[in-house]
């Protein structure tokens, strides 16, 4: 995690003025970050469930490295979908002429918007008290997957 950008203090004239908008800013970014982070692990988790369920998916140990997620720190946006080659790909999701969409991770979203909505409420929340702004922010967490799947 980048270091949170201190108060800038500027006097004239008698007049002290104090501002925080940098560290706003910043805080703000970073919480946006955190939220998508934890959503993403949720997709990710609840993802790996429903295709498990799918036939001839339960046995499948390339499973786990199949759904993947990105957090960008300059876009500040969640990427999700399949790594390339996998056995879920775009024509999976999507459907091709011989083969019909399955909608797995579109359905996975639409499923649980309100964990979702849950999730970035939580983070969004903290905005307005620092210190739980700041504890909420993951220092270790720089946007690698879950492992342990």
């Amino acid at each position: 995690m980048a270091r949170i950008p201190r108060t800038v203090k500027i006097k004239k004239d008698g007049v002290e003025f104090t501002s925080n908008v940098d560290k706003a800013n910043f805080l703000i970014h970073e919480l946006i970050r955190a939220a998508l982070m934890d959503v993403a692990k949720l997709l990710r988790r609840r993802l790996l469930q429903k295709a498990r369920k799918m036939p001839g998916m339960r046995r499948n140990r390339r499973l786990g490295k199949a759904f993947q997620y990105w957090v960008r720190r300059r876009e500040t946006d969640l990427i999700f979908g399949s790594k390339h080659d996998t056995w879920y790909g775009a024509d999976q999701e999507l459907g091709t002429r011989n083969q019909p969409a399955r909608g797995l991770i579109k359905g996975t979203v639409m499923e649980n918007m309100d964990d979702i909505r849950r999730i970035q409420g939580q983070y969004l929340s903290a905005i307005e008290a620092e210190n739980k702004a700041i504890g909420l922010i993951d220092p270790d967490n720089e946007g690698d997957n879950d492992e342990n799947d």
